[in-house]
């Protein structure tokens, strides 16, 4: 164990700073449209453009930009599989970056960078055209219902439609839903805790047929319009083969009502009481907020952890390694190293940047690490915190542009990592294929391993002031 570990001394307020300048959106604005690549900024202002253009409050568009960054940084990577991020439509948030005016710009300057953090995890921020009256209720704590006595000023938000019966059979079938041979009757069989339709039951030809309302809305708006079923928030009469619909609101309900927000702003309410309303219990912020961080001590390390009794292993980890590293190299154990497990690999990736396949981030002297629960299941806890800890040890005598490889090969060479001789370091750096960085990375460490066998490893740590030569 540690021969010294400090008592808890601090209950800190924030952590490490998410990085807006380098997180990038790969969105693919429409079905046929080619995959581009903005700032996370930029794509924030083409959302505004294609969700809230019409918003008439300079605070409300204000809020809509928080709770649309945080959004976007929830949910970022969910059409990973595709090759993007995010998409341009609904489905996501609908984007629309030639759109973009001055006006949106300014909203999303005068809150660059800030997100909605919930228990350390950025909140899934979700929002709707308007809620008439009541929000509904949602995935966390802070999505919870409650009354909107702003989104019912002024005209009352309600709305009717009728349609022939055999065009919603017809609608369900282009969504490859299942619905009476002869549908007849739309009823409603289950209600939301807010009084919104949950299930509607189906009817005609002696079958009846249960259907998630939600289904229902998405169908009938891809085939006739969504300005048809507006909510899942309606009344439905059948009649003469028709079915008439009288409804409230627009939209799912959750989360910031648009309609409310404005008449927010209108009445001199902030973006910031705008948010504080719609997501309560989430803080605003720049840096991971809503975590207590305590501070460990040992002799040379500390540890930032929210769970310092499952991740005091950590410290004495990262202790056994300087120890071993200064005998190794002969450099004075750096000063003031500082070791930040999170909570989640949700809350690493968010303050970090980094894909959840990354284990650890290692900024100059001061180290990000996922769970150590997570690392320790994986039987990757000590591996990950000795490689990190050897990139603080040569981060603190490495010159100025100094090659990214032979830093990340001599920390893995370091910490006692697998070698191979031969491929290309050319992927390191990339965070797109993890299969590729993982190859890259054992190059570099490969190469390193070739250079300390012709060279010794006194010479090849001389190269980390000097330079590495050609």
């Amino acid at each position: 164990m540690v021969a010294r570990i400090g008592t808890m001394l601090a209950v800190l307020a924030a952590g490490a700073a998410f990085s807006q300048t380098t997180v990038k959106v790969r969105l693919k604005p429409s079905v046929d449209a080619a995959i581009v690549e903005m700032p996370l900024e930029k794509y924030v202002a083409a959302v505004l453009a294609g969700e809230a253009a019409s918003l008439g409050s300079d605070e409300a568009l204000r809020a809509m930009a928080v709770a649309a960054r945080s959004y976007a940084v929830s949910v970022r990577g969910r059409h990973r599989d595709e090759g993007f991020d995010l998409c341009g439509t609904t489905h996501c948030q609908r984007a629309e970056p030639a759109m973009v005016n001055a006006r949106i710009t300014a909203a999303v300057e005068a809150t660059a960078g800030e997100l909605l953090w919930y228990r350390g995890t950025v909140a899934l921020a979700m929002y709707s055209r308007d809620c008439g009256g009541v929000t509904e209720a949602g995935e966390g704590p802070y999505l919870r219902s409650h009354p909107d006595p702003y989104c019912t000023r002024g005209v009352p938000s309600t709305w009717r439609w009728s349609v022939g019966s055999g065009e919603i059979a017809a609608a369900l079938a282009r969504s490859g839903l299942r619905g009476p041979v002869e549908l007849a009757t739309v009823a409603i069989a289950r209600r939301t805790g807010s009084g919104r339709v949950r299930e509607a039951a189906l009817g005609g030809g002696g079958e009846s047929v249960r259907i998630a309302a939600s289904s229902l809305r998405f169908a009938i708006g891809r085939a006739l319009g969504f300005a048809t079923v507006r909510s899942e928030w309606w009344e439905a009469n059948s009649m003469e083969g028709r079915i008439e619909f009288i409804g409230r609101g627009e939209g799912h309900g959750v989360g910031l009502c648009q309609r409310g927000a404005q008449a927010m702003g209108a009445e001199g309410k902030s973006w910031r009481e705008i948010v504080a309303f719609y997501y309560p219990g989430t803080a605003v912020g720049k840096t991971l907020s809503g975590l207590e961080w305590l501070r460990l001590s040992g002799e040379t390390v500390s540890l930032l952890s929210t769970r310092t009794a499952q991740d005091v292993e950590v410290l004495a980890i990262a202790e056994r390694a300087v120890r071993e590293l200064s005998a190794r190299t002969t450099w004075p154990a750096p000063r003031g190293i500082e070791v930040q497990v999170y909570p989640s690999v949700e809350s690493f990736r968010n303050a970090t940047a980094e894909p959840g396949w990354v284990a650890a981030h290692t900024d100059g002297r001061r180290i990000a690490l996922q769970p150590a629960a997570i690392l320790r299941g994986r039987g990757a806890l000590e591996s990950t915190v000795r490689h990190e800890m050897a990139h603080a040890f040569v981060e603190s005598q490495a010159m100025p542009g100094l090659p990214v490889w032979f830093r990340e090969g001599l920390a893995e060479y370091l910490s006692g990592g697998a070698t191979r001789i031969g491929g290309s370091t050319e992927d390191i750096a990339q965070r797109s294929d993890e299969g590729k960085a993982r190859a890259a990375n054992r190059a570099a460490a490969g190469r390193v391993a070739e250079s300390v066998s012709r060279y010794g490893l006194g010479t090849v740590l001389g190269w980390v002031r000097k330079g590495v030569p050609r």
